[in-house]
C-alpha cells in the first residue's frame, strides 16, 4: 500500500512542525504539505490531492468546521479528516461528527497518543480499501469496517500491555543514536515514561533485538544502557 499523503493543517506553524515530525516517525504516511489558514487547505486539497487532511479546528480566516463542510460537498476524489484541535466543546464535537470527520484528537496529547490515533486510521483504511470502495455491505461487514478503526494494532507475540506504535517509537529512537542510552533518555526522547521505556527496552532485550550493558555515571554507580543488536 502506498504512503497515505497527508495535508497538516494549522494556524500555528510550530504546532505544524511537529506533528509534521510524529508522521515522519511512520513509514506508512508522507506529508505533502502545509496550510496555516482555511482557504488555503482548500487550494492545497485541490493542488496537492492529499488522502488525508489533519485539521485545526480554530483557523485565522474560515473555521476547520467550515473546511471539512467543504470539502464533503466538493466533487471528486474524497479526502479523510482527522480534526486535531482545543476545540472540545459538545456542539463543535458533534458538528465536526455531522460533517463527516474520520477521526477527532484533543490537543494536548502526547506523541504516542498521536501515533496511536494514526494507526488505528490506518487499520480502518486498511479495511476500506480491503473491501473495495464501491463494495456492497452487509451488517456484519459494516460493523467490522467500523470496528477496524477502533483496534489498538499490536504486534504478534507482544506481551500484554505493550503497544505496537510505542515499541516501533523506542526502536527507532534507539536507531537513532550512534551509542546506547537509559531508559530515562529513551522515554525522555520518545515521550513516554521511564518505566514504560523500561518495560520495552527489556522486550527489545529478550527478543534479541537489543542488549544492555553497565553504564557508569559520576557518582560511579551503575546505570543500564540500551543499544539495538
Amino acid at each position: 500500500m502506498n504512503p497515505v499523503r497527508t495535508l497538516v493543517v494549522d494556524d500555528d506553524f510550530a504546532v505544524a512542525a511537529v506533528h509534521r515530525a510524529f508522521l515522519d516517525t511512520l513509514p506508512e504516511f508522507t506529508v505533502v504539505g502545509e496550510a496555516h489558514r482555511g482557504m488555503d487547505a482548500l487550494r492545497a486539497v485541490e493542488e496537492l490531492h492529499p488522502d488525508l487532511v489533519l485539521l485545526d479546528i480554530h483557523l485565522p480566516d474560515i473555521s476547520g468546521l467550515e473546511v471539512l463542510a467543504r470539502l464533503r460537498a466538493r466533487a471528486g476524489a474524497p479526502v479523510d479528516v482527522i480534526a486535531i484541535t482545543a476545540a472540545r466543546e459538545v456542539e463543535t464535537v458533534r458538528q465536526a461528527m455531522s460533517r463527516g470527520v474520520d477521526h477527532y484528537l484533543v490537543k494536548p496529547f502526547t506523541r504516542s497518543a498521536f501515533l496511536e490515533r494514526m494507526n488505528a486510521y490506518l487499520a480502518q483504511r486498511a479495511e476500506v480499501l480491503r473491501v473495495g470502495r464501491d463494495s456492497v455491505l452487509d451488517q456484519d461487514a459494516v460493523d467490522q469496517l467500523l470496528a477496524a478503526g477502533q483496534r489498538k494494532p499490536r504486534s504478534a507475540g507482544l506481551p500484554k500491555g505493550l503497544s505496537a506504535v510505542t515499541l516501533r517509537l523506542v526502536t527507532e529512537t534507539l536507531r537513532a543514536t550512534d551509542g546506547d542510552m537509559s531508559a530515562q533518555e529513551v522515554g525522555d526522547t520518545a515521550g513516554v515514561s521511564r518505566v514504560s521505556a523500561r518495560r520495552y527496552l527489556e522486550h527489545l532485550v529478550a527478543i534479541g533485538k537489543a542488549e544492555v550493558q553497565p553504564r557508569y555515571g559520576v557518582s560511579n554507580r551503575p546505570a543500564h544502557g540500551y543499544r539495538l543488536t
